[in-house]
């Protein structure tokens, strides 16, 4: 192993080293098992003496932080390291005289997404375990041969020309968006999209609405491009068009499976949304995240498909549908757009990975998208139904299930608030809270709990609101 020492010769060299290694040990650099430069050769790197290096380690050793073994070296020791050790993965650097935009100091970032709860509940998460993982590590596989990688230059940042393709005939089977390639550009995720949307159409104080209760992320998207983000309220027939401020440029919507109460806009609402763009000169960004699982037999109208002013960005993901792991989104522009976020995306960061866009064209043109969510789609409806039975019978007394007809999740409403934090992480149930214009409810993500524990989920969540009741 290479170590890198800061070595000071007007102090105690033995010192140092000592006080580097531990340090490096008590920071989870330095992981157990790691073995330790022979202590001969880190002499004459360090160009110190061989004793000083031995000294150093002997102390290492009796304190615990390495262990020798005779003919082999020194290693490392698998230590029972201090309360907070494990978590520091800071630099240890004192603080400077830089500090971010204040937009950036009260930033929040998810810190439970890689938790493993036992009745996961979460939202927006689809089922790994459903997914055909042979189909595609098979395609990945293919794009990465030598033959398929070509002269590796780099990707067109609207993105892979047969993916665009593709999706465009999808949108266009299953959303009624009418959509070429050239109005497509791949992007890694929704949330990037909606952050490329920001930087070409909002100048720094111009105002953003966005629905209340709502997906933060856009939010927090605009405001760091120094827009001024209003929260437009919802009702049972979506976002409140009559509430929106008349000098907003952007309006972001999820009509489909609004986010977090699961309504969809009503056809009205969407006529009323459109038209008041129309007037005001704004631009609509629809987030159509949700729309791929369905629950009836009719198909909701995107707002681009009733679009025919030009007004309407059509926001999409693979994550929620494939992999959440999966950085793989897009967004369809009108001309007007096309060439300014084509070159936001690469001043971003360039392009999105060219073999994971490879093989997503050809899951898509394979028809094995399209069979996954079928096959998905069977499972997430008997969690549903499980989950909506147990609205209407047994969680009841407590809950009020908001009708929606598509998505990974449904939403209910307390009939009378209760704290539930600490009983259902007791519980084993990670759940999502939101309050909304009927007051404070739960969100019954559908996606990540295998069939076979959502009844005992919903029990564990009867006894919780019993007792917190």
């Amino acid at each position: 192993m290479e170590l890198h020492f800061q070595i000071d010769r007007d102090a105690n060299l033995g010192e140092q080293i000592y006080r580097q290694i531990r340090a490096g040990i008590l920071g989870m650099r330095l992981r157990a098992g790691d073995a330790m430069p022979a202590s001969r050769q880190l002499a004459v790197r360090l160009g110190v003496s061989r004793n000083t290096v031995t000294s150093a380690y002997d102390r290492l050793v009796a304190e615990g932080y390495l262990v020798t073994r005779t003919g082999a070296g020194t290693f490392v020791n698998s230590l029972a390291l201090p309360d907070g050790a494990a978590a520091d993965t800071g630099s240890g650097r004192p603080a400077g005289p830089l500090r971010p935009r204040a937009v950036w100091t009260g930033m929040a970032v998810p810190g439970d997404l890689n938790d493993t709860p036992a009745f996961d509940f979460r939202v927006g998460v689809p089922d790994v375990r459903l997914f055909p993982h042979t189909t595609w590590r098979r395609l990945v596989a293919d794009q990465l041969r030598a033959s398929a990688m070509g002269v590796a230059m780099p990707g067109d940042p609207a993105g892979h020309d047969g993916l665009r393709a593709a999706i465009g005939r999808r949108l266009w089977l299953s959303r009624g968006v009418t959509a070429g390639a050239g109005d497509i550009v791949v992007t890694s995720g929704t949330q990037q999209a909606i952050d490329l949307i920001g930087r070409v159409l909002l100048e720094p104080g111009a105002c953003a609405a966005v629905e209340e209760p709502g997906y933060w992320a856009p939010a927090n998207a605009w405001r760091s491009v120094g827009a001024r983000v209003v929260p437009v309220p919802v009702d049972g027939e979506g976002l409140v068009v009559d509430a929106l401020p008349s000098d907003a440029r952007l309006v972001y919507v999820t009509p489909s499976h609004q986010f977090p109460t699961g309504v969809a806009m009503s056809l009205r609402r969407r006529m009323d949304l459109l038209a008041w763009a129309s007037r005001h000169g704004a631009a609509i960004v629809e987030d159509d995240y949700d729309s791929d699982f369905r629950y009836t037999s009719q198909p909701l109208e995107s707002l681009h498909s009733l679009d025919r002013d030009g007004r309407v960005l059509y926001v999409g993901t693979f994550s929620k549908v494939m992999l959440p792991t999966l950085r793989v989104g897009f967004v369809v522009l009108p001309p007007d757009l096309r060439d300014a976020v084509r070159a936001a995306k690469f001043v971003a960061d360039w392009h999105t990975s060219v073999p994971t866009q490879a093989a997503l064209a050809t899951f898509l043109d394979d028809g094995a998208l399209s069979r996954h969510l079928r096959r998905a789609g069977r499972a997430y409806r008997e969690r549903r139904e499980r989950i909506t039975a147990a609205l209407a019978g047994p969680l009841s007394p407590w809950l009020s299930v908001i009708p929606s007809v598509a998505g990974l999740h449904l939403s209910a409403y307390l009939r009378e608030p209760v704290d539930l934090e600490e009983p259902l992480a007791r519980a084993g149930l990670a759940m999502w809270g939101f309050t909304g214009p009927g007051g404070p409810g739960l969100m019954f993500g559908f996606g990540a709990i295998p069939t076979d524990r959502v009844d005992e989920g919903l029990r564990r969540l009867r006894r919780c609101l019993r007792a917190a009741s």
